[in-house]
């Protein structure tokens, strides 16, 4: 069994951008899990454990899934929490631009995942970029002063034109991740 996703990778100038402002929100002193930046990814679709022998059934459904999508055009916008200020876990940089095209191929995504045995996702798709989990109480107060000081926080444009099964391996130092499928977003 192998620990499996399917995410969009970011561009290595998305990523430095993202360190920087992971740098800024540090300086506050929360404690904060922090993601490693190269490790940041857009996740489509967690699978969990499954069979080695089932990635190729997963690769040809991210090959269906993509047919009729061209690359698209994204941006990271904003920083939030979930599941909520009051006691937040996850500390996030949100997506926007073709959102609706993001939302629609993840959704094509998630049913032909389903038509060969994984659980179609029960909450709805809110893509984002999950920068760390939080270890401790935080005051509420100092957290909104830092969601409302990048509240209006943009990256570059970047474009999504490829979508990624990973296989994720948890260590002491953290996750470390192999590429296992990479297909291209290509117009028919």
């Amino acid at each position: 069994m192998i620990r499996t996703f399917i995410a969009i990778e970011l561009p290595e100038e998305i990523i430095y951008v993202i360190g920087k402002v992971q740098e800024k929100i540090k300086s506050h002193g929360f404690k904060i899990r922090w993601v490693h930046p190269g490790n940041i990814h857009l996740t489509l679709k967690f699978l969990g454990n499954i069979k080695e022998a089932d990635t190729e059934k997963v690769g040809r459904a991210i090959s269906e899934s993509v047919k009729g999508y061209r690359p698209i055009s994204l941006m990271v916008k904003g920083l939030g929490v979930f599941p909520g200020i009051k006691r937040p876990r996850v500390i996030w940089l949100g997506i926007s631009e073709q959102f609706d095209l993001l939302t629609g191929l993840q959704k094509t995504l998630d049913e032909k995942l389903e038509a060969i045995g994984f659980p179609k996702e029960k909450r709805p798709f809110r893509g984002h970029l999950t920068l760390g989990r939080i270890k401790d109480k935080i005051d509420p107060k100092r957290l909104n002063d830092v969601l409302k000081e990048f509240n209006k926080f943009e990256s570059g444009h970047f474009i999504a034109d490829r979508i990624i099964l990973y296989k994720s391996e948890l260590k002491p130092k953290g996750a470390v991740y192999t590429k296992l499928v990479n297909q291209l977003l290509i117009e028919d």
